[in-house]
């Protein structure tokens, strides 16, 4: 009897040894965030949406990171949410945002799969704020968030001042190619202290026929502890086959201060140039699609733990007159913002 309860008792003790080092070995990581808003549109453009309100998901991310080795590593990101426009109640479907491999080697990193596109990393990562609101380009549908292709991004020199993010890519987003266009992308960015960083972005998008795109972005940012600002200005051309090129263009600026451990304000200016043809497909703020317009958000950011917050915040569109002299009615969102990650 003694010799089996030393034997059970040496088993369990190899079995607990192995889990342990089974986990302390795991290169594996689950991660995930959530954010969506209770809205109300105080008043909009469109009548029929005046006094709409209710509880949404905007997004939902799960993501898988593994690390194969010192060199490779990769991630599967879902994310799911719908194109919500007011029309049509759907339920949240789920799709890939992220397949991607990553090579590191030297200062540099190779990535091939479905990833992030060089358009808004930078900007979007000093922003904060993607609970609240896309950046400029993604929220006024003139670029996108992911692609499928390769990239290149890394350092150009030792002290990592001059960095680039060089993509070649379907230009498909994360949807699979069906044409024989590619789009071709580069930010060369510069960061003359720990706390600026001067960013160039160009693109070409070769799209069917004669349609092709080409976008051209300055930004500049700035970055303490207490304090996040910045400044974008972005051109894009769109060809058309039988009429002239369309422009859109548009300027940006974002202030996010820390007033205290767990508060943050934060605002945002988007001056749309150009009447935006798409204004009306954008997912959970429809814009007036023939006039200019300057969007504002204004916030506070309640963080009672890491990782979980609470974001009174509104959103205004302000729009210019159209070709008739009149003005659309100004939309006015009221929302409280949910976020937490896990």
């Amino acid at each position: 009897m003694l010799k089996r309860l030393l034997l059970i008792i040496f088993s369990l003790s190899v079995i607990t040894y192995s889990i342990a080092q089974e986990k302390q070995e795991s290169k594996g990581k689950f991660s995930g965030y959530m954010f969506g808003d209770y809205y109300y549109f105080l008043n909009n453009h469109k009548n029929d949406l005046k006094d709409q309100r209710g509880i949404w998901f905007r997004r939902i991310y799960f993501t898988y990171d593994y690390k194969i080795n010192k060199s490779f590593s990769t991630r599967l990101r879902l994310e799911m949410g719908n194109e919500f426009n007011f029309e049509e109640a759907k339920t949240m479907v789920p799709f890939v945002k992220d397949a991607w491999l990553k090579y590191k080697f030297s200062k540099q990193v190779f990535i091939i799969g479905i990833n992030p596109t060089p358009t808004f990393q930078i900007l979007e990562k000093l922003w904060g704020y993607r609970s609240v609101e896309k950046t400029p380009l993604d929220l006024q549908r003139m670029a996108s968030s992911r692609d499928f292709g390769l990239a290149l991004k890394g350092q150009l020199d030792n002290s990592g001042k001059f960095k680039y993010h060089l993509m070649f890519s379907n230009g498909s987003s994360n949807k699979q190619e069906i044409n024989k266009g590619k789009s071709g992308l580069l930010s060369v960015a510069f960061f003359p202290t720990k706390e600026f960083v001067i960013e160039i972005y160009g693109d070409y998008a070769d799209r069917t026929g004669n349609t092709d795109w080409y976008t051209l972005q300055a930004f500049l940012g700035y970055q303490t502890k207490t304090i996040r600002t910045g400044l974008l200005f972005a051109d894009q051309t769109r060809q058309k086959e039988d009429a002239a090129n369309q422009k859109l263009r548009l300027a940006s600026f974002f202030l996010v201060d820390a007033v205290s451990e767990h508060v943050s304000l934060l605002g945002r200016v988007d001056r749309i140039l150009d009447p935006n043809p798409q204004g009306d497909k954008i997912s959970f703020v429809p814009f007036d699609p023939t006039v200019k317009s300057t969007f504002f958000i204004l916030g506070a950011d309640w963080h009672p733990v890491k990782d979980v917050s609470f974001i009174p915040n509104v959103e205004i569109v302000k729009y210019d007159e159209n070709n008739e002299g009149v003005s659309p009615a100004n939309d006015v969102i009221g929302r409280v913002t949910f976020f937490w990650k896990f």
